[in-house]
């Protein structure tokens, strides 16, 4: 069924405050969850921490004071649904559990964008992100065991399998590799705008959040493998900020962030197993669609356009959450070796590259290395999880 959320009035905005009853929501019971669940509050989580970051942003570039009374009164509300988003996760998870999330999310969320996304070169650099954040989950679940004494399958469930991708060591490059070349706003699909944003959103909250919760571990190689692989979500963000068309005007990237939000919690609302957490997203739907004809007022006043002009007039099929291990073992298989040179890949290790690794690695080996060294002297060998079967495995340097 289409839906067009440029034809629907969601509840207006003077009755979207919500009371401290209201806000205090539910927990997920983490044992109990659907997995996919909490990618799907994760994902939400990061979609609505970019809305408030660049609606103070968008304020701080405007002298009009009318326009930033209007921004604040509808940022106020994307912070309480931010609130009740991620406070759906339970506080009994550790920060390591929330992490083998995150990189979850950020794996499957990833895999199913590359599959669906337009645009041949936008593809590519979705599917280059995948395999680092695939070997990023493999490297956080064999902390996990060796900390926590449990195992990455207990939050993953099968649904996503945990195995090498392309080795944390090699992702690291010289910062000017991994700036990419942007869309054209003007010719680009509007779904690729609205995967863009997606993408950026969730490895945004990711850098985020390693750089906060690294430095509460007391065991040395948990502070280094978040120290590593925070400095590796830095190159991501740029990766993916970097497809952005940066001629899209302020009110052209409110209208798309608002779009955005509708289309995911539209997306999520169609495929949650939860009720109670279906009925935020329906809930927050039904405010979104507020905000976005705010934003498409704010557009035609500002830059004399359409909204029809940018994003598109129906919703597209929804993102959905599923297994993507097909995928990623063809992604293994074949693309494992490349790397990045000016906007392009390639693969084989160039002068840039080679300098980047040997001032970071060339003396002493890289927490990513160590966590499986010792994992292997803990364990007896490292720690997997693939399913259906064995199947050629080519990420062996570990």
């Amino acid at each position: 069924m289409t839906f067009n959320p440029l034809e629907q009035r969601g509840i207006p905005l003077d009755e979207q405050t919500r009371n401290w009853r209201e806000l205090n929501v539910e927990p997920i019971d983490p044992d109990r969850c659907d997995p996919y669940t909490r990618c799907r509050i994760i994902t939400m989580n990061g979609i609505e921490v970019e809305a408030i970051l660049f609606g103070h942003q968008l304020a701080r570039r405007t002298g009009d004071p009318e326009i930033k009374r209007q921004l604040a009164r509808t940022r106020y509300i994307e912070a309480q649904q931010q609130k009740v988003v991620n406070w759906l996760l339970p506080g009994s998870s550790s920060v390591l559990e929330t992490t083998i999330a995150y990189e979850q999310v950020a794996v499957d969320l990833t895999a199913w964008v590359a599959r669906m996304e337009p645009d041949p070169y936008l593809a590519q650099a979705y599917r280059f992100g995948v395999l680092e954040d695939f070997d990023h989950l493999y490297r956080y679940a064999n902390l996990y065991e060796m900390i926590e004494h449990r195992k990455a399958e207990s939050i993953v469930d099968q649904l996503t399998e945990v195995m090498p991708g392309r080795p944390t060591r090699y992702h690291h490059r010289d910062p000017t590799d991994n700036v990419r070349d942007p869309y054209d706003r003007t010719t680009v699909d509007p779904l690729s705008k609205l995967h863009a944003l997606t993408v950026m959103s969730a490895e945004q909250q990711t850098m985020s959040f390693y750089m906060n919760v690294g430095p509460q571990y007391m065991e040395p190689i948990a502070r280094q493998l978040y120290q590593e692989i925070g400095l590796i979500e830095e190159e991501h963000v740029t990766h993916y900020e970097s497809l952005v068309d940066p001629g899209e005007t302020w009110w052209e990237q409110l209208v798309n962030h608002e779009y955005n939000e509708c289309y995911l919690y539209h997306s999520f609302m169609e495929q949650e197993s939860d009720p109670k957490v279906r009925a935020i997203w329906e809930l927050h739907l039904n405010m979104e669609l507020e905000h976005l004809r705010i934003a498409c007022d704010l557009l035609r006043r500002n830059d004399g356009r359409e909204p029809e002009d940018i994003v598109a007039r129906e919703l597209p099929n929804v993102l959905a959450f599923e297994p993507n291990k097909e995928y990623l073992r063809e992604l293994l298989a074949t693309e494992i070796d490349l790397t990045t040179l000016g906007a392009g890949y390639v693969r084989d290790a160039h002068e840039r590259f080679e300098r980047m690794q040997q001032a970071l690695n060339g003396e002493v080996a890289p927490p990513s290395d160590r966590v499986i060294g010792q994992h292997r002297e803990m364990m007896g060998g490292d720690y997997r999880v693939q399913t259906e079967g064995d199947h050629p495995d080519p990420a062996q340097r570990v």
